[in-house]
């Protein structure tokens, strides 16, 4: 997407995308060799992007989308507040998939290829969801937001997205996002893609 502005927020929330899309390509790569009986990555790969789904995009990148991006267009204009409703809706939806898709994962982890094609449909479908998704805020809200915010505005976002950082920092966990997002995408085999 051409933007003719720079603005710190709308690099932040396309790069996002770009990295939950790189995963969402991932977990589609994933079932793709399952269903061709080729040498897949075990299941822990698809749980791992799970995981950083479950952790990044749903617990810092989309609230603030919410709170700071949308809250702020319905401060501008109402001309948006149908497609606005709808994405905080999807965000919600998100959560939900990702449940579904994890239980789906459990499914197919305890009983084997028996459960693999509800695994595949869920994953599917959450493409499609995604891709969709995506698209309605790059191609409808971000150009919006261009139009009808203010200066003031663009400094809150630039500051709130700006400084997106891994929830993990500091912490004893399995470390950092940017490394999980670094092993979830370099373990996908390159002859699948």
């Amino acid at each position: 997407m051409q933007l003719p502005i720079a603005r710190r927020a709308i690099h932040t929330i396309i790069r996002e995308h770009q990295q939950l899309s790189a995963v969402v390509n991932g977990m589609m790569q994933f079932v793709g060799s399952v269903d061709a009986v080729a040498h897949a990555p075990g299941p822990m790969v698809l749980r791992a992007m799970l995981y950083y789904i479950r952790e990044y995009p749903e617990q810092v990148h989309h609230p603030k989308e919410d709170k700071y991006l949308f809250a702020r267009l319905q401060l501008r204009t109402s001309e948006l507040d149908e497609v606005i409703d709808e994405l905080e809706a999807q965000h919600l939806q998100g959560e939900v998939r990702v449940r579904n898709l994890e239980h789906a994962l459990t499914r197919y982890e305890i009983a084997g290829a028996p459960a693999f094609p509800a695994l595949k449909k869920l994953v599917e479908e959450y493409e499609v969801f995604y891709t969709r998704h995506r698209r309605l805020e790059e191609e409808v809200i971000l150009p919006a937001a261009l139009r009808f915010l203010t200066t003031e505005d663009w400094i809150e976002l630039d500051e709130a997205f700006g400084a997106n950082r891994d929830p993990f920092d500091s912490s004893e966990l399995e470390g950092d996002l940017d490394h999980l997002y670094s092993m979830v995408v370099s373990t996908i085999p390159s002859h699948i893609a």
